[in-house]
């Protein structure tokens, strides 16, 4: 029997000699009815005791039985539970307040419900005791009993002041002393909880209870090696929970010894609080391991670490990343060292954490926060350390790593002192390669122009004056262009550069557009005569160089240029065939001309000089006397090409033919066709003019007024006053005054809108805004001339007009212009943008379908440039995610990351490590969302994505703390993205309420 329970047995031995001696003295009474009851209550036959007592105590005379039939009724009524039992009690003693039993009754009860484990109960009625009135016996019971109660009642400091009372009594001592010492362990006061179980000398309770107790508080006292004895003194007494709570001991105080590897086998038997560990539990198995050089295994603890922020979290995160480097793992190193250095608990491991996130951020890059940012908050704060000049180093070298050279650029003007001359040059000259890649040809100038005054290296110096020729190029000066391409010829440097080899093509074609085609002519010979492995060069060259010759009439050795590239099977072979059947024309052989062209129609059927080529046909076939032919090759091509250019010059030709043949009626039916379908052209002018000269020779003079009145493009009026105004603005915009040149042919519009010149003059004002940067201006110009029909400016117009309106994003206005110069588009160039842009037209109306068809268009298209198949591909796939196609989608982003630059290659690569993620190959995964992160940070929507799927593929790799620490960091740092922040949380959410079933120290609720 243990101590308590020999207590309790006492206690009712006592009272039970009491009702004993009671009894004997009321036995004398004469009611032998109150000793039936008393016998009964004695035999604990409360139920039938109760009766026969609330019988007497209606039926004697005797106040006494009266008083003590109240008083065992009521105590029966207690002991059977009846409600209104209390009642009772209390009634009795006020009824009685003579009556001898009624403290004893007090304690009675108290004593009762303590015995029955009922201490609120037991501590109402032991207020109630007057404790001057009891003996010493009593008084022992009630100082122990009523301790106990408070102790167990959870009112420790109360139970204390009770429990000193009897903790030197010979029958209480020792329970009182192991009680009080319990107390002061639990208020973490260990000396004196010691003292008091020192004090104890009941072996049963030295062998139950206190080996464990003396063996936690001397592990909490530092004594580790007495409690790595006691405990395991006790480990064989023990029950299941205390024999985990004693390896608990064990194990730490073996940790604290520095004794690691006698530690993990008594750590890995703790189970924890209610089946779960903390994150300190968790730790100091981490580190056990580390200590051993076990890092693989130390990761495996510290990575269920979650949401710590104490020392003993950074403490774990900083040797987490330590392992993780052992490991070569450098993406969940940058990590844990990024939440160590986050944390103030210790100075010294929050600035190496720092130092090491900043060197890891420069290696590997970043996708929490740019990685200049983070070498910059290193040197801020700690601007004495002596590593600032090793971080000023990786901190221009980390723009340029994450390629932002335009940030590289405003640091280096801010703080000269941070690189060399050199770095700055080398900055300089790749953001201007950034620039014009993006087709940003002036800033991109600029730059290089930039790098160029910091020449300190040869061959970036070379290579700058290249790209500067090639930006003014594409900005149209081809003046300055030339210089800087002969300047980078005779640079002692540029033969050994990539660049060199195509200088001679480049400075052919600097003086091809400046229309000197005798120096053209020299440098594309040299291209054709180099061996050049670059076939569509050399092809181009070709073609070009046959344009020189045919501009200065050297026609055979044009057809010669011509026949050259013809044999290269270039994408323009059409037009070298349709350029040498014109120079048999001009060397005076039309019958070759004549079968050249027949030939060409037959092999190029989707030619888009095919309506040129019927136009020639026609003439040539005048020309020859083949008038038959020559009309019926006009009526194909109005017929095929309808809004094809030439289509109203061969009606407006028929119309010569007829009337030069004196057939006057089908001549006027061919002109007045031409007014009609084709208003407003110079043909249509024309046709009016020729149709004027019909009617003057027939003498029908009034029809001709007649009919003139009934088109608005004609003004009947002063055609030389109409002349005198355009020529006056032409003049001005010949000679390249702007503004005077605007006004001029704004009053001529005015004056004439529908004058001989209309269309000239809107295409000339439409293109004097657009050079001002006036869009909206030119816009409402370039529509007349784009909705004229066919003309000689009609598809650079509408080019514009696309331009326009697709750079507004205004795909609803565009899209009829894009389809109208995709169908008559004669340059491929225009064919191939139009195409491009109806494609994301119809991407952003939703139309899936029409989209990937277009995509697909552009991408037959030849002579097309990587940025514009990357268009293409991601078009493509972004249309098959949008359909749930994702194999497609798969597909069209691995063709895209081959190619793509900038914000397209990091879309690329989101879903690659998307598609990754998906077929569960994670580790992969997580390299693709580290090669987003570290060459394309500036795209921080992307990389915020990428996180997330590093987040999915560390849960599943098993790494909660890499999961958990990644997701918290984008809600942190992703805010103004909230699609992006909505995710993490939901991701979070899931991982924590998993983790939160084995880890006591993970909040599933975030807080």
């Amino acid at each position: 029997m243990n101590r308590k329970n020999l207590l309790f047995f006492l206690i009712f031995l006592g009272t039970f000699f009491v009702l004993s001696a009671q009894e004997t003295k009321i036995y004398s009474h004469e009611d032998k009815a109150f000793q039936d009851a008393l016998a009964l209550y004695n035999n604990q036959q409360y139920q039938a005791s109760q009766a026969i007592f609330e019988k007497v105590k209606t039926t004697t005379a005797d106040g006494e039985t009266e008083a003590n039939s109240a008083y065992y009724s009521a105590n029966a009524a207690i002991r059977l539970n009846q409600r209104g039992a209390d009642g009772m009690m209390e009634d009795f003693v006020e009824r009685y307040p003579t009556s001898t039993k009624r403290n004893s009754a007090f304690l009675d009860v108290a004593d009762y419900y303590f015995e029955t484990g009922k201490y609120p109960y037991a501590l109402k009625w032991y207020k109630k005791v007057d404790q001057s009135a009891m003996s010493n016996t009593d008084k022992e019971r009630f100082n122990f009993n009523n301790g106990y109660a408070l102790y167990a009642s959870k009112r420790p400091k109360d139970a204390e002041r009770y429990l000193s009372k009897v903790s030197n009594s010979p029958k209480y001592g020792s329970q009182a002393k192991y009680y009080l010492g319990y107390i002061a362990y639990e208020q973490d006061d260990y000396d004196e909880a010691s003292a008091r179980f020192d004090q104890i000398t009941d072996p049963e309770l030295l062998n139950e209870k206190l080996s464990y107790y003396q063996a936690d508080l001397n592990f909490k006292l530092g004594n580790f090696e007495e409690a790595i004895a006691m405990a395991k003194k006790q480990l064989p007494k023990s029950d299941r929970k205390e024999i985990s709570e004693l390896n608990k001991i064990i194990g730490e105080s073996y940790f604290n010894l520095g004794q690691y590897g006698e530690a993990v086998p008594y750590l890995k038997k703790y189970r924890g609080r209610r089946g779960k560990l903390s994150n300190t539990d968790y730790y100091l198995m981490g580190y056990s391991h580390y200590k051993q050089g076990d890092f693989e295994g130390a990761i495996q603890y510290f990575n269920k670490i979650i949401g710590g922020t104490n020392s003993v979290s950074q403490n774990a995160y900083y040797h987490l990343a330590e392992c993780y480097l052992k490991l070569d793992k450098k993406s969940e190193a940058l990590n844990a060292f990024r939440n160590a250095s986050q944390m103030d608990f210790s100075a010294e491991i929050q600035k190496d954490a720092l130092l090491n996130y900043a060197r890891l951020s420069y290696e590997i890059g970043n996708a929490y926060e740019p990685v200049p940012q983070v070498m910059t908050n290193y040197l801020e704060r700690y601007p004495k350390d002596e590593h600032q000049q090793e971080i000023r180093e990786l901190l221009v070298d980390s723009y340029i790593t994450s390629k932002n050279f335009e940030g590289a650029m405003t640091l280096l003007e801010k703080n000269k002192g941070y690189a060399s001359k050199e770095t700055y040059q080398k900055v300089a000259f790749y953001r201007g390669v950034e620039l014009f890649i993006d087709g940003d040809y002036e800033p991109a100038l600029e730059r290089f122009s930039k790098s160029l005054k910091s020449a300190e290296n040869k061959t970036f110096e070379a290579r700058a004056l290249y790209w500067k020729a090639e930006s003014a190029y594409r900005l149209n000066r081809f003046d300055d262009a030339l210089v800087d391409f002969s300047q980078f010829q005779r640079n002692p440097v540029a033969k050994s550069l990539d660049e060199y080899q195509s200088i001679d093509y480049n400075l052919g074609y600097c003086y091809f557009k400046l229309k000197d085609y005798g120096n053209a002519i020299t440098y594309f010979k040299k291209v054709t005569t180099s061996n050049a492995e670059d076939n569509e060069r050399l092809n181009d060259s070709y073609l070009r160089l046959g344009d020189s010759y045919f501009v200065n009439s050297k026609y055979k050795l044009a057809q010669s240029a011509y026949d050259e590239s013809s044999k290269l099977n270039g994408p323009e072979r059409d037009y070298a065939a349709f350029q040498k059947a014109l120079c048999s024309g001009f060397l005076g052989n039309s019958s070759a001309k004549i079968d050249d062209l027949n030939q060409f129609l037959i092999r190029y059927s989707k030619s888009s000089l095919r309506d040129d080529a019927l136009f020639e046909l026609g003439n040539s076939y005048i020309k020859a006397g083949k008038e038959t032919s020559g009309l019926q090759t006009y009526d194909r091509l109005i017929e095929e090409f309808s809004r094809s250019k030439f289509a109203p010059r061969a009606l407006l030709r028929q119309g010569l033919v007829h009337y030069n043949a004196n057939r006057n009626d089908q001549a006027l039916s061919k002109l007045k066709a031409v007014v009609k379908k084709y208003p407003n052209t110079q043909e249509a002018k024309q046709a009016v003019a020729t149709a004027k000269l019909v009617y003057v020779d027939e003498g029908r003079v009034g029809e001709y007024a007649a009919w003139v009145r009934n088109l608005d493009f004609v003004e009947v009026t002063d055609s030389e006053l109409d002349n005198a105004t355009f020529e006056a603005a032409d003049r001005k915009y010949v000679e390249g005054k702007t503004d005077v040149a605007i006004r001029g042919f704004e009053d001529y519009l005015r004056e004439f809108p529908n004058g001989l010149h209309a269309l000239k003059v809107n295409f000339n004002l439409a293109q004097l805004y657009f050079s001002k940067g006036e869009k909206d201006n030119a816009l409402s110009n370039y529509i007349v001339v784009a909705n004229s029909g066919s003309g000689e400016n009609t598809e650079q117009a509408l080019t514009r007009v696309c331009e326009i309106y697709v750079g507004k994003q205004d795909y609803q206005n565009a899209i009829p212009y894009l389809e109208q110069l995709e169908s008559t588009a004669e340059i491929v160039q225009n064919k191939t943008f139009a195409q491009s842009n109806l494609m994301k037209g119809y991407y952003g109306k939703k139309d899936y379908g029409q989209t990937i068809a277009y995509a697909e268009k552009v991408l037959k298209a030849p002579k097309i440039d990587n940025r514009i198949k990357s268009d293409a591909q991601t078009m493509i796939a972004r249309s098959a995610i949008a359909t749930d196609n994702e194999q497609l989608a798969e597909t069209a982003y691995k063709e895209v990351k081959k190619i793509a630059t900038g914000e397209l290659a990091a879309e690329a690569w989101f879903y690659d490590a998307y598609f990754k993620n998906k077929n569960q190959d994670f580790e992969a995964s997580n390299i693709s969302v580290q090669k987003l992160a570290k060459d394309y940070a500036g795209y921080k929507q992307w990389g915020g994505k990428g996180l997330i799927i590093m987040a999915k593929n560390f849960y599943a790799l098993e790494d909660a703390f890499q999961a958990t620490y990644i997701l918290e960091s984008v809600i942190s740092n992703f805010a103004e993205y909230d699609d992006i922040v909505e995710e993490a949380k939901g991701e979070l959410s899931w991982i924590k309420t998993r983790e939160a079933q084995s880890n006591s120290s993970v909040d599933p609720n975030g807080n």
